[in-house]
């Protein structure tokens, strides 16, 4: 019988810093500030997000529910993105002062290159396995909305008008955009 190994990525300082002790920042002054085209993480911020959300299964931070009965083992697929979102983008970025992921980890932003949509039904490892594979060559910062967008926050005047919103902004400023 064959059995799958499964590889658990080593947190370093940093990684286990930014969600233990988050430098707490001003969401709404940094959402108003900051441009929305610039809500933007890094290949590498995605590869960071993967090995904190694995983390966060393994210590009992991220759990199945019965929306999303997700195996803790599995390190394929992973927690859907709407369960990590609810479980861990939001308490983390919460703590951080209520801005989004992008901008806790960028608070003066980054120009958007790359826009990327996907579903929220999705598991969080497929999704960025698939992202960075996928990730066009010269492209630097990427929107996507889970990690672009102040989860904690009240986004509905930033929508109301879809040509201003978030999304609009910065799918004008990509050069290429991904769908996952």
């Amino acid at each position: 019988r064959c059995q799958r190994r499964t590889r658990i990525a080593i947190l370093s300082k940093q990684d286990r810093a930014l969600v233990d002790n988050p430098t707490v920042r001003d969401g709404t002054f940094l959402h108003r500030k900051v441009p929305m085209d610039h809500w933007c993480v890094t290949r590498e911020d995605l590869l960071q997000f993967r090995r904190l959300v694995q983390h966060a299964v393994l210590e009992g931070r991220i759990n199945p529910t019965h929306m999303d009965n997700f195996s803790p083992t599995d390190n394929t697929i992973g927690p859907s993105i709407h369960t990590v979102n609810t479980q861990f983008i939001v308490p983390v970025t919460s703590a951080a002062g209520g801005v989004s992921w992008a901008l806790m980890l960028h608070d003066q932003g980054l120009p958007c290159d790359l826009f990327i949509t996907h579903s929220w039904q999705e598991g969080a490892y497929e999704f960025v396995d698939k992202v960075v594979h996928s990730w066009p060559a010269g492209a630097k910062h990427a929107y996507c909305c889970m990690l672009s967008n102040p989860q904690n926050l009240d986004i509905s005047d930033m929508i109301r008008s879809p040509s201003d919103s978030p999304f609009a902004k910065s799918l004008w400023s990509a050069r290429c955009m991904l769908v996952v």
